[in-house]
């Protein structure tokens, strides 16, 4: 046979009642998405800060990270909500490399997915008591959904997985914002499609469970970029490219239409530092333009305390990111006080 059935794995009530909440946790939760979904219903006009770094390998570099961002956040809350990128999934475009926490929670020792089920809970639950942040993370496993569905206030969908009928099933029974992003080709119609999919109601088969979904009205559209045949970057975050999308969402009826722009990605063509640029340029077309004012709800960043990237192994540097480059925390600090400037 061409599978080997390793373990049999505890079900998410298992592992949730095994690694509980608290009720303080539970109501920094619920304060948290409310103050989210007020966003993206129009209530608030406070603007998004999806930062954080691309993979969450370190528990201790990632809580020192949110320690700083809780700083800069008690100094732009009147303007900005920001929430951290706790990403413990990593979809990898050849199958190679790190696939994240939940797959290897010491990312140099072999895949243990026990082991990085609770790593990843317990890291959420820290993350939240010692920063009163609740995060993101990216929805790679549609049935891993629940281990952490307690604890998440925002997950993104990749554009890999955007056209997955069970990835667009799944996020029509969250009641949190979900983010589909384009797919790599950069068409927008699989997006808006995925939105469709993920706004209404369906009856599924869901962790061996029939399930039935009331739909998520918080799903909405992330830019990131395409790639064009030849493998070349295509940047979908100008002022045309935004235009383009608020048209595409009046021409169907779509609950609370929203998007969130990556920087990073095809965006940046994964140059890190390019990120504080694009994210000023989106703010000024959000400034010239009232519509896109309250379509573009905000920016997703990929920062860590290091700036760039470095190779699993060897000579580790702390707080540096073993997967795609980020900003380093000087740059990440100065980009988010701008943005609560332009907003």
């Amino acid at each position: 046979m061409g599978f080997e059935f390793i373990k049999k794995l505890p079900t998410p009530e298992d592992i949730r009642k095994n690694y509980p909440i608290n009720a303080e946790i539970q109501n920094i939760k619920a304060a948290r998405d409310k103050e989210i979904r007020d966003i993206f219903t129009g209530k608030s006009k406070k603007f998004l800060a999806i930062i954080g770094p691309c993979s969450a390998d370190n528990e201790d570099a990632v809580c020192d990270y949110l320690l700083r961002l809780r700083k800069v956040q008690e100094k732009i809350q009147d303007k900005v909500l920001i929430i951290p990128r706790i990403y413990t999934n990593k979809p990898r475009t050849t199958g190679e490399g790190y696939k994240g926490m939940v797959h290897q929670p010491d990312p140099e020792k072999n895949p243990d997915m026990l082991a990085g089920l609770i790593a990843i809970r317990k890291m959420h639950i820290r993350a939240i008591a010692e920063s009163g942040f609740t995060c993101a993370d990216e929805m790679l496993y549609p049935e891993n959904w629940r281990y952490l569905s307690d604890l998440l206030s925002y997950v993104a969908v990749g554009a890999r997985s955007v056209e997955n009928q069970q990835h667009r099933l799944t996020v029509s029974g969250m009641d949190i914002p979900a983010g589909m992003k384009n797919p790599t080709s950069g068409d927008f119609s699989v997006m808006l499609n995925s939105v469709t999919a993920a706004q209404g109601g369906h009856r599924f088969i869901y962790r061996n469970w029939e399930v039935e979904t009331t739909g998520n009205e918080l799903t909405h559209t992330i830019l990131r970029g395409a790639v064009n045949k030849h493998g070349e970057a295509i940047p979908n975050y100008h002022y045309e490219d935004l235009r383009l999308l608020l048209e595409k969402y009046q021409e169907k009826s779509f609950k609370n239409p929203a998007v969130i722009v990556d920087t990073n990605h095809s965006n940046s063509n994964k140059q890190h530092k390019q990120q504080i640029r694009i994210a000023q340029e989106v703010l000024h077309s959000r400034k010239v333009d009232p519509e896109l004012n309250d379509l573009v709800k905000g920016l997703m960043i990929e920062s860590y305390i290091e700036s760039g990237n470095q190779k699993i192994g060897g000579n580790h540097i702390y707080g540096k990111s073993i997967t795609d480059p980020c900003l380093g925390w000087e740059d990440s600090e100065k980009l988010l006080y701008t943005i609560a400037e332009m907003c």
